[in-house]
């Protein structure tokens, strides 16, 4: 799934504008910044009073139902990634007043704790009743205030291990797109801001209005797949020492029918020895291992070859065109043909 939703749509009108209001900390990303300026802005999401759009939730004479503005921890200069810096007029006074708060990712966040006013800003407008949605790292931002304690998030794949380490009250699930929990929303990086903020504008006004804004950005309106395909290997890299070169053999050996009791054998340990190890050093079961370590030779052959998918399920040792799309289902949330569609040279 690319989201869970438990909030219904609210379609209510308003009277004023949905009030919008960035938080840009040090070393902000571009992207993450400039994505909810762009899709809730009001410059570039006109919409005329005789616009095919239903009007539930807009308000009256079609005015756009969003105002965005960007602000700091205090007035004056953020420099971001990338030898970017941004000047912002305003600080935390203004999300006093946010409807929604949106935390960008950025560079700072994940080595550096957010400071104390920050963190009480944050939990301050939430009490007010004010929803916060993180994109891509900003998720930590939210996460040092305690909010996401027992909550389902997510983060970008590269730190989505760091942040269950660090938050281990948090289920983080690093294969989806967004996760939607109500007041409290988290994006994976970059360009799945898009679809967390398509679905805020899906999930206040309605899918006509979502649809009507992904047409003016040239997005999909809806992305079913989640983040686990563009993650470089189903299985990480690098791996602990222990039994690396039973691993490395197993790599040399996937299209063949490998047992527990194989791997075993070339390591030289009991079965069980074995097991518990391979375990204690990767944080797979060897068989877990196996099954991935095929998954990512089926990727590399659907990026660069032309070979079937019954074929290529052979050649890993997945044996069926059936079985190779289950597991690609389970592990990667899409299918080889939409795989190969997406990342083939």
């Amino acid at each position: 799934m690319t989201e869970d939703s438990r909030t219904p749509l609210r379609r209510t009108p308003r009277l004023q504008p949905h009030r919008i209001l960035v938080l840009a900390l040090g070393g902000v990303s571009a992207i993450d910044l400039g994505v909810p300026v762009q899709v809730f802005g009001r410059s570039s999401n006109a919409v005329s009073p005789t616009s095919t759009v239903h009007p539930s939730g807009i308000l009256p004479g079609g005015t756009w139902p969003y105002s965005v503005e960007v602000c700091g921890a205090a007035p004056g200069l953020v420099t971001g990634a990338d030898g970017l810096s941004y000047c912002v007029d305003v600080g935390l006074d203004a999300l006093e007043s946010a409807d929604t708060i949106v935390i960008p990712g950025a560079t700072s966040v994940v080595d550096d704790e957010p400071s104390a006013a920050v963190v009480g800003a944050l939990l301050s407008a939430f009490e007010r009743g004010a929803r916060i949605a993180a994109i891509s790292t900003g998720t930590f931002v939210l996460a040092r205030t305690g909010l996401l304690a027992g909550r389902r998030a997510t983060t970008h794949w590269s730190t989505a291990k760091e942040l269950g380490r660090r938050y281990p009250s948090i289920e983080v699930d690093e294969n989806v797109l967004f996760i939607d929990e109500g007041p409290l929303l988290t994006s994976a990086g970059a360009a799945s801001a898009i679809d967390l903020c398509l679905h805020l504008i899906r999930r206040d006004h309605g899918v006509g209005l979502s649809n009507q804004v992904a047409r003016r950005l040239v997005a999909a309106a809806y992305r079913s797949a989640g983040q686990a395909q563009y993650v470089p290997r189903s299985v990480p890299d690098p791996l602990g020492e222990v039994f690396a070169d039973t691993r490395q053999w197993a790599l040399q050996h996937l299209g063949e029918s490998l047992t527990l009791t194989d791997l075993a054998a070339n390591a030289g340990v009991s079965v069980r020895t074995f097991s518990r190890r391979f375990v204690d050093d990767t944080g797979y079961t060897p068989m877990q291992w196996v099954l991935r370590a095929r998954v990512d030779l089926a990727r590399e052959l659907l990026e660069n070859s032309d070979l079937g998918i019954e074929q290529i399920a052979d050649q890993v040792g997945l044996g069926t065109g059936a079985n190779l799309r289950m597991h690609f289902q389970r592990i990667l949330s899409t299918s080889p043909n939409e795989y190969r569609h997406t990342f083939s040279g």
